[in-house]
């Protein structure tokens, strides 16, 4: 499914290219990552509090980088990014390209979302265990969410909570509206035996329908969801490891 790379992979109109990175990286990697970052983001890796946080975020920026890169033709340093209201990134119109993307990383793991037309989101979760997950379910879910996972064994129930936890908060990134946009607002089917998708966006179901969500398959002890507007996308899973290892 994870496939090793070409040299300058190419986007088509359809296409989604899907990158899979590993953060856990060796000290000479993060240094080397670490030397194509911005000076506003050295900073923030700067203000972490745990080293493995600093170093995670080296990481997925620096990777971040290096992919943009082979799809621009550029070294990773001179890639300059653009912020949205809520933070989300985008290439700045000083860096020549069109190609919309978005990351997330998530205990080590970090997931690269590329396309040339649409925006789109991703959101991965590490399913660490939670033992209040109808309660969080019933504060941030609709209720029609709520009642499908409090019929299912407590088991299910944590992953039908990650499940939409994460379907949700891809369709808010593609968005541009982070969890300010309101999780209960995008309601996500979650009965047993059905295929992913958005039921309603702010109740309505025809604007829902406008959207398509794809689950990511990556490891038993992670979930991950990619948001994008419009359908019949072309999916296409890289394996980064060796772009971590030779940036530029």
């Amino acid at each position: 499914m994870w496939n090793s790379p070409p040299k300058q992979p190419k986007l088509s109109d359809r296409d989604i290219h899907i990158w899979r990175a590993n953060l856990n990286l060796p000290p000479e990697q993060i240094e080397t990552l670490a030397a194509t970052l911005s000076a506003d983001e050295s900073d923030r890796a700067n203000r972490f509090h745990f080293d493995k946080d600093r170093k995670h975020f080296i990481a997925a920026r620096g990777i971040l980088r290096s992919l943009l890169a082979t799809y621009l033709n550029l070294h990773p340093s001179q890639i300059e990014f653009a912020y949205g209201d809520r933070g989300k990134p985008s290439l700045s119109t000083a860096t020549p390209g069109n190609l919309s993307f978005n990351l997330s990383h998530s205990n080590g793991l970090a997931l690269y979302v590329l396309t040339s037309t649409f925006p789109l989101g991703i959101d991965i979760e590490y399913l660490r265990p939670l033992s209040d997950a109808l309660q969080l379910a019933k504060r941030f879910f609709s209720y029609r969410e709520y009642e499908a996972i409090a019929r299912l064994s407590p088991p299910e129930q944590q992953r039908a909570f990650f499940k939409a936890w994460t379907a949700k908060e891809a369709y808010l990134k593609a968005k541009g509206s982070g969890l300010s946009g309101g999780l209960e607002k995008v309601e996500i089917s979650l009965a047993s035996g059905e295929t992913l998708n958005l039921l309603s966006i702010d109740g309505d179901d025809r604007l829902a329908n406008n959207w398509s969500l794809y689950s990511i398959e990556l490891h038993p002890d992670y979930l991950a969801t990619l948001a994008i507007e419009n359908n019949n996308w072309n999916l296409i899973y890289w394996d980064a490891s060796a772009i971590a290892l030779n940036p530029g």
